[in-house]
């Protein structure tokens, strides 16, 4: 068996770390960001991986600088033979380069597409029907080390961000482990990701979500706009401002939509429409999208038949 060094932050993370301890790995150490201080009251909140350690007597170490002279050596002193890292922060080559079968990474993509921080939210946005799982070995780079093992995912046209995100964290856990077999046993050819991006390729990023990536734009493609809702459910989630029939203007979150194209075009785009007791639409470019899962600020998240009991739109 490996012994191992993890780092992880969510909960994406814990199913991978849960499946390394069933398959009778050696945890050395977890290595999650520190605490940090949320909500009014500014209580620490911690990780899920975090939590997870502790529940499970695992040791842990939560450095400020993964750079620190301190860290560097307590990871050198623990010998490790892998070093798995799951949804975390950049490392330095000072680390990744300690482990004697190397430091490898799971993605939550077929790389080379997707780089970045929101694999996840990107495939559906993009309107994507099938992503997967890459292991690779980590480099100086971000998402351009050279690829250990894949496995493929598909992405139903109902898939939100939530129903894939679970999916895509147990086959991440069973790679992973798969890796780890691979790695300590020599049984592996890594590819570097540069032989596979032909002349033709169009990669496709995935940066951080930003907020104002996540205001829905009315004028846009039906489809489109179905799928950013989709893609960005439940967190961040997808926004909008709505006119209420007082004249108030509420923002609301929005997880869960249908729609419907329309035959000819819209002649306006953001148009209410709704009965104000079980359906609201708005109008797009070229259809309607139907809310049926919603969330006003500052309330819980609700149907829409729930919503239209307390608030009219027109």
């Amino acid at each position: 068996m490996a012994r191992i060094v993890f780092m992880g932050t969510p909960q994406f993370a814990v199913e991978s770390l849960r499946k390394i301890i069933e398959a009778g790995h050696e945890i050395s150490a977890v290595v999650t960001v520190p605490d940090k201080p949320a909500g009014r009251g500014l209580k620490m909140l911690s990780s899920a991986v975090c939590l997870y350690s502790k529940d499970n007597n695992i040791p842990l170490l939560q450095p400020v600088k993964l750079n620190d002279t301190e860290f560097v050596e307590k990871i050198q002193s623990l010998n490790p033979d892998i070093i798995v890292v799951v949804a975390f922060r950049k490392l330095p080559k000072s680390v990744w380069s300690i482990p004697k079968h190397g430091t490898f990474n799971v993605h939550a993509s077929l790389l080379p597409q997707y780089r970045g921080a929101a694999p996840m939210n990107h495939a559906i946005i993009n309107g994507e029907t099938k992503t997967g799982i890459t292991t690779f070995l980590l480099d100086d780079n971000i998402d351009t080390g050279s690829i250990i093992m894949q496995k493929e995912v598909e992405i139903l046209h109902t898939d939100t961000l939530e129903d894939l995100h679970d999916k895509m964290m147990v086959v991440g856990a069973d790679l992973a482990v798969e890796t780890i077999d691979r790695l300590t046993a020599g049984d592996f050819t890594a590819i570097n990701q540069e032989t596979i991006i032909g002349s033709d390729t169009e990669l496709q990023p995935a940066p951080k979500i930003s907020k104002e990536f996540c205001e829905i734009d009315w004028n846009n493609n039906t489809v489109d706009i179905y799928n950013k809702i989709r893609g960005l459910s439940p967190v961040p989630a997808a926004f909008t401002n709505i006119k209420t029939a007082n004249g108030n203007v509420l923002s609301i979150k929005i997880f869960k939509t249908s729609y419907e194209i329309a035959k000819e075009a819209n002649g306006s785009h953001g148009e209410i429409l709704s009965d104000n007791k079980k359906y609201m639409g708005i109008t797009t470019k070229d259809g309607v999208i139907y809310i049926e899962e919603l969330q006003q600020s500052g309330k819980k998240r609700m149907d829409i038949e729930a919503f239209l009991r307390g608030t009219k739109v027109v």
